[in-house]
């Protein structure tokens, strides 16, 4: 008896891990379903002041441009950023110099998927960044998923920052 209970708590812990891997959206789609029509897609050449900036946000190196798409003052980012051992793709989207939208696009983890459902991404809406580069507004964890909702913060950042710079540039 005990040992069929251990087998079934084994088979769901598996599925429930199974079950948060996944691709959720494509970069097409996310596209579309924050921009009315087809954004125009660029990339930022970073300055050394601005990879420096961003490595020490993203606490890795990063690569001499980051690529986004744009439609007037808005603007999309996506980011691979590693949880625990995998990337997680993270879609993060800027209007003005406040978050709109962010969306998993991919989740590779096999525990922390609770970050790509809406009670969790929701609370980046409206968030801007502060003076320090830190976000303005609290954004509440997910016991289990501590690394993958790090990874998460750090993209809304560095979309945060990259969207404030490529304005500040063009001004």
């Amino acid at each position: 008896m005990i040992g069929k209970l251990a087998s079934c708590l084994i088979a769901l812990v598996v599925a429930v891990s199974a079950s948060a891997k996944g691709v959720y959206c494509t970069t097409e789609e996310f596209l579309a379903k924050n921009f009315s029509a087809s954004p125009q897609s660029k990339a930022l050449w970073l300055k050394k002041a601005q990879k420096s900036t961003l490595e020490k946000m993203l606490g890795h190196s990063v690569g001499l441009r980051s690529r986004y798409w744009i439609d007037g003052e808005k603007t999309a980012w996506v980011f691979e950023e590693i949880g625990k051992d995998l990337p997680i793709t993270i879609g993060v989207v800027i209007e003005q110099t406040y978050i709109t939208d962010v969306t998993i696009l991919a989740f590779r983890e096999s525990r922390g998927g609770e970050v790509r459902y809406p009670f969790f991404t929701d609370q980046f809406k409206g968030v801007g960044l502060k003076k320090d580069l830190k976000l303005d507004g609290h954004i509440d964890g997910i016991t289990g998923a501590t690394l993958s909702y790090r990874a998460v913060k750090r993209s809304s950042r560095a979309a945060l920052y990259l969207h404030q710079e490529l304005f500040n540039e063009s001004e």
